[in-house]
């Protein structure tokens, strides 16, 4: 049996075993007893979220991402920046990028009336990327237990949140002062098959590639002219976006990475992908399979929202999640 046809068999109980690593810190099913509502009105904010826009869906997602890979799963990324502060958000891998506060917004209000003081504004963020599965892809259980962070300082997303600009071996690299492996990386970055994408995270691609040719030959050329025309030379517009896949894209399906073997990956990163053995089968693969990506998916996803939290005494639960409390 190949070593990825084992990493599919023993997908389940590997989340198991990560489940039971951290028993001791987190745990599926937390509020069970504290405030059981806690999970259901979460989805449910999620769920109206998106019937207001779609791209939510996405946008949670990579909220995690960014929440996580900057001083672990702690909400950090939730603090408003103050006059003598300039917080994550202040980022511009975070502004305008990021979407989604406001249902974690609207989720933490609603706990806060009937639990106060119970639910962190981390394990918010944590359930509502799930919002995946509402998007039509599958679900995972998540364990929870999360404090919040006191802390948001914008310099540190320029060292911990990898650009859109990586290489793959820069890629790897980053993922692996995370923990993560190469293949957990390709999974993660599967997630691109939703949500658009801002033209300053591209545009040199199509217009200022290096001092030999203006755009990056390993794009479609087709592909290219589409992004042209929805992004012109020059534009000085901070809300243009296209999305990241222009072909009705689902979590029931992996076209992202039919995508990248197609040349119409919308990132360096993403495309940077065909260009290595490893992960080029890895594409491949999770091309054919929609059902592998989606259970290796779920496995990083889980695996992520464990990333360095704070529990026990740790930190604090918010009050409110884009201020630290007094």
């Amino acid at each position: 049996m190949s070593a990825r046809k084992l990493t599919c068999a023993f997908t389940t109980l590997t989340v198991v075993l990560l489940c039971q690593s951290v028993r001791s810190q987190l745990q599926v099913g937390f509020y069970r007893n504290l405030c059981n509502l806690a999970e259901t009105i979460v989805k449910e904010e999620v769920r109206k979220g998106i019937s207001r826009d779609e791209v939510v869906a996405a946008g949670l997602v990579r909220l995690h991402f960014h929440d996580c890979f900057v001083r672990g799963c702690d909400a950090s990324v939730l603090i408003d920046s103050t006059p003598g502060n300039s917080a994550e958000q202040d980022s511009l891998a975070n502004d305008p990028r990021l979407r989604g506060f406001e249902v974690i917004d609207r989720a933490k209000a609603r706990l806060e009336a009937i639990c106060k003081g119970v639910v962190s504004c981390a394990d918010i963020v944590a359930f509502a990327a799930r919002g995946i599965m509402i998007a039509g892809g599958f679900g995972y259980e998540v364990p929870a237990g999360r404090r919040d962070g006191r802390t948001s300082l914008v310099n540190e997303t320029f060292t911990n949140l990898p650009p859109p600009t990586l290489n793959v071996d820069q890629l790897t690299q980053a993922f692996a002062k995370k923990g993560f492996t190469q293949e957990e990386m390709v999974a993660l970055t599967g997630a691109h098959i939703i949500g658009r994408s801002h033209y300053t995270s591209f545009t040199e691609r199509l217009y200022n590639f290096n001092g030999t040719t203006s755009q990056d030959p390993s794009l479609d050329s087709t592909y290219v002219t589409q992004l042209k025309q929805r992004c012109p030379q020059g534009s000085k517009n901070p809300n243009l976006v296209v999305p990241m896949n222009t072909d009705c894209p689902s979590f029931r399906d992996a076209d992202y990475y039919k995508n990248v073997l197609a040349n119409c990956g919308l990132f360096t990163s993403d495309q940077t992908l065909k260009t290595n053995a490893a992960t080029a089968i890895q594409v491949n693969q999770n091309a054919r399979n929609p059902n592998l990506w989606r259970s290796e998916f779920a496995a990083a996803m889980l695996k992520m929202s464990q990333l360095d939290v704070l529990t026990g005494d740790a930190g604090e639960i918010r009050s409110n999640c884009r201020v630290i409390n007094r």
